[in-house]
């Protein structure tokens, strides 16, 4: 069974089919979806949540389900993934984290990115995790700079094209705790 983080208001824990519904309704949001290609459809927002589950499945880990503890039973996942394209910085782990707009402003997007950073480090063993946005991204940003991250430069998203106003992103690390 893949491991439940818990934070003092969060958990974050292997998907459900319940899940899947709020989770498309977030992907439809276009505020949520600004920094991304497109919102997605239904059919695309269930395919990539079955991704994610699948990922969990084989490895014990990856984007789990954020729920509130005691309240909301979805508002998003946040975890740990391995990009799928290939850039100066790769192979490597990425922290990454997609909420519910009513989520937002709460603190919940860092408290959970958090949770996933110790477990990279303390249960995987991970030297060091990268996360990475479209530089139009400030609130995602400003979430990698309160967990400690620190920017290291910008690079083109060779999964976007170059007339994406999306394509230049910028690229967070943080090294494990007592790593040089």
């Amino acid at each position: 069974m893949p491991p439940v983080l818990s934070t003092p208001r969060l958990r974050l824990r292997p998907w459900r089919e319940s899940d899947l519904a709020p989770f498309a309704a977030l992907n439809a949001d276009p505020a949520v979806m600004e920094h991304f290609p497109s919102v997605l459809a239904r059919e695309e927002s269930d395919a990539m949540a079955r991704r994610i589950m699948a990922r969990i499945e084989e490895r014990g880990w990856g984007n789990w389900a954020v729920e509130v503890a005691g309240g909301e039973p979805f508002i998003g996942f946040t975890g740990l993934s391995a990009p799928a394209f290939e850039a100066h910085f790769t192979p490597c782990v990425e922290v990454g984290w997609r909420l519910a707009r009513s989520a937002w402003g709460k603190g919940y997007a860092t408290e959970a990115a958090r949770a996933a950073l110790a477990f990279g480090f303390g249960e995987l063993g991970l030297a060091e995790i990268v996360s990475f946005t479209a530089l139009s991204n400030r609130r995602s940003m400003a979430v990698m700079e309160r967990i400690g991250m620190r920017r290291d430069g910008e690079f083109d998203h060779p999964k976007l094209d170059a007339a994406s106003p999306l394509r230049r992103h910028a690229l967070y690390r943080i090294a494990a705790p007592g790593a040089p």
